[in-house]
């Protein structure tokens, strides 16, 4: 199932808007975005963690979506497909 873009963006926004979810999310940037390989990193190393750098990203980036007040075009049923 393939859910609306609108509708996934709000769940992920209130999925971690709670202090819990807040705490997760720090954790998550903490092993992620915030670590810091040094040059003689392997280049598998390198690859796992820019994966991982890359779907926290997409964590945030559906949490500001989510946090927007709907457009008219979304509240009318359009949506955008542009991830």
């Amino acid at each position: 199932m393939i859910a609306d873009p609108r509708q996934l963006a709000v769940d992920t926004a209130r999925v971690f808007s709670s202090d819990a979810g807040l705490r997760v999310l720090a954790h998550l940037r903490t092993l992620t975005r915030d670590r810091v390989l040094g040059p003689d990193a392997p280049d598998a190393l390198l690859r796992h963690v820019e994966g991982q750098r890359a779907l926290v990203r997409h964590l945030e980036t559906l949490i500001e979506r989510g946090r927007q007040p709907a457009t008219a075009s979304q509240q009318s049923g359009e949506t955008d497909h542009d991830d």
